[in-house]
């Protein structure tokens, strides 16, 4: 369904947009609350879970320009009045997100390195990926859950990392390469994040 005043559709799972300039579909493996909007079906490009529930939105959710990236065993899940402004969720585990967050552009949250980090396994991963290679062939690489807590602010062009835990009411500074957990209400910025105050 398309509010003919705006260029943001509600999501409903299995949905097509009208009027979308991306020909595609919503996921039927999604619970989504209500008044969530979304600007393109092509926030969905690369999202391949195939866990009974892979995505789950909370109430009052907007998402522009943003990619909901998860893999076959992949769930992300969201709270309610979130804003996701041209940012990239890349999911292998899971990723979770509270209430009241604001992700600003450019921001990248990833629950795993998606290769191993030894550097033959490495090449292995590199071979079995490529055209002519075997996927089902893939050494293992580790994937740690990543949790937001409420009331979160992630500036523009930040990452987290893996593994992260970042608490309630935390402000992270833009471009800031967060790799460990962040307090609650705490202020961090730099690469890697320490804190501020």
């Amino acid at each position: 369904m398309t509010n003919p005043d705006s260029k943001f559709h509600t999501i409903i799972p299995g949905a097509v947009f009208s009027g979308d300039w991306f020909q595609g579909s919503v996921p039927q493996n999604i619970k989504v609350g209500k008044n969530t909007r979304i600007d393109s079906s092509h926030s969905f490009q690369h999202y391949h879970s195939q866990l009974k529930l892979g995505l789950i939105i909370g109430d009052n959710v907007t998402f522009w320009r943003t990619s909901l990236a998860a893999g076959e065993n992949g769930i992300i899940e969201i709270g309610d009045y979130c804003y996701l402004a041209n940012a990239s969720l890349v999911c292998s585990g899971r990723i979770k997100i509270g209430s009241r967050v604001f992700i600003a552009g450019g921001v990248t949250i990833a629950d795993s390195d998606f290769h191993p980090l030894d550097p033959l396994e490495r090449m292995k991963d590199i071979i079995a990926i490529s055209p002519l290679g075997d996927r089902s062939s893939r050494p293992a690489f580790k994937v740690e859950q990543v949790i937001i807590e409420d009331d979160v602010w992630i500036g523009l062009n930040a990452t987290i990392l893996k593994g992260v835990r970042i608490g309630k009411g935390a402000y992270i500074y833009p471009g800031s390469m967060v790799l460990e957990d962040v307090l609650p209400g705490q202020k961090v910025m730099g690469n890697p994040a320490k804190p501020i105050s």
